[in-house]
């Protein structure tokens, strides 16, 4: 049944008794966790299908199948997973395991799998056997293919991540990740309790800018926003400038400005959690997105235009993400909802404009220094 259990896709040291460290470490967590460890699973590969360099630094890949606990629903064994990977690789980094660096969760999770690597797109199919194989089936795909620009490429490193796939770069990621150390002391959220502690550190130590956005729409995300949400927080629309903007837009922007600041880009990002699947342009729009629905409801977003070969006749309609905008697809819903109308919901779920006019201080309501010669 959805939601009975969480499947994780684990990247290992090769050498077996190191492997074994790795291994015993998840699994005393997730006990610890309240979860149950249903086994293990060698994920079919296939070394053959990928180059030489990418199998010198190959991690030994494994599945894990973890059973959620009498009573619990799909929501809290979503954040439970969330706790155990955050627990698991901080624990691992900590730990004297000497392949240590082979070591990571790209995925643990009820409702989506991550498989990655030192791979090319058309690689990926051959390398994973079972995504090749006719039983495999999906709704949905968030594919990402790129040249590493900030890091030195590595399995670790390779998209997408658990939530996003992001083209371009984070220019402002210096100043974001040193707020979000700032303010780590004092996160709280009601649906983790004490638990939040385990969260740290939120940004992965030597993360890419990508890694990094990831773990924070993630920390939004699993605190009980939805999707849309956190990456209208960390990815605004150019809205102090903007006249034309509704006031309750505005307000959204303006109150979630206190928050968080903005992670320019240039980027386009893709983005799913196995519901809703979506991509989002910062407000520079320096990356291309373009878009097309297809007849029979296919809904295809990339880079660039023929990623896939779909004939004109095929097409309903098509065209192309505008800078601040979003596309998403609600597959619980079966629509596609549309930017004004993701805006709109965000806009009014709360009351921002009031919140704002009872609690916000700006330096224009201040009263004026006392005008005189200071004393020496």
């Amino acid at each position: 049944m959805p939601g009975e259990y969480g499947l994780g896709m684990v990247f290992l040291p090769v050498e077996r008794h190191q492997r074994l460290l790795c291994e015993g470490i998840l699994e005393r967590i997730v006990r610890e966790e309240g979860l149950g460890v249903l086994g293990w699973r060698d994920t079919p590969i296939a070394v053959d299908a990928i180059g030489r360099i990418a199998r010198a630094s190959q991690p030994y890949i494994e599945q894990i199948f973890i059973r959620r606990a009498l009573g619990m629903d799909q929501e809290i064994l979503e954040r439970k997973l969330y706790v155990i990977r955050k627990r698991a690789e901080s624990e691992v980094e900590r730990s004297e395991v000497r392949d240590k660096s082979f070591f990571s969760i790209p995925s643990l999770s009820s409702r989506t799998i991550v498989y990655k690597g030192l791979l090319l797109a058309t690689q990926i199919a051959n390398f994973y056997k079972e995504l090749s194989d006719p039983l495999t089936a999906s709704a949905l795909c968030l594919v990402h293919q790129r040249f590493s620009t900030n890091t030195f490429p590595t399995w670790k490193l390779a998209h997408p991540f658990h939530f996003i796939c992001h083209n371009g770069e984070i220019n402002t990621l210096r100043g974001n990740v040193a707020w979000m150390d700032a303010r780590q002391s004092i996160l709280a959220a009601p649906v983790f309790g004490e638990d939040i502690k385990k969260l740290f550190p939120i940004a992965m130590p030597g993360g890419s800018d990508s890694a990094i956005l990831d773990n924070v729409v993630e920390l939004l995300y699993m605190a009980g926003r939805s999707l849309p949400h956190a990456m209208a927080m960390l990815i605004p629309e150019a809205w102090d400038g903007d006249p034309t903007m509704p006031e309750a837009k505005r307000a959204f922007y303006e109150y979630h400005a206190s928050l968080i600041e903005p992670w320019d880009g240039p980027a386009a990002i893709a983005f799913t959690d196995g519901r809703v699947i979506g991509a989002t342009l910062d407000r520079n729009g320096l990356r291309p997105a373009r878009y097309l629905v297809t007849h029979d409801d296919l809904v295809v977003m990339a880079s660039e235009t023929g990623v896939l070969s779909i004939k004109p006749e095929e097409i309903r309609f098509k065209g192309r993400l505008q800078p601040g905008r979003m596309l998403l697809v609600d597959l619980e819903a079966k629509q596609i909802i549309s930017d004004e109308a993701i805006k709109e919901k965000l806009a009014l779920q709360k009351p921002y404009e009031e919140w704002l006019k009872e609690n916000q201080t700006t330096l224009e309501i201040l009263p004026d220094p006392p005008v005189g010669t200071l004393p020496i």
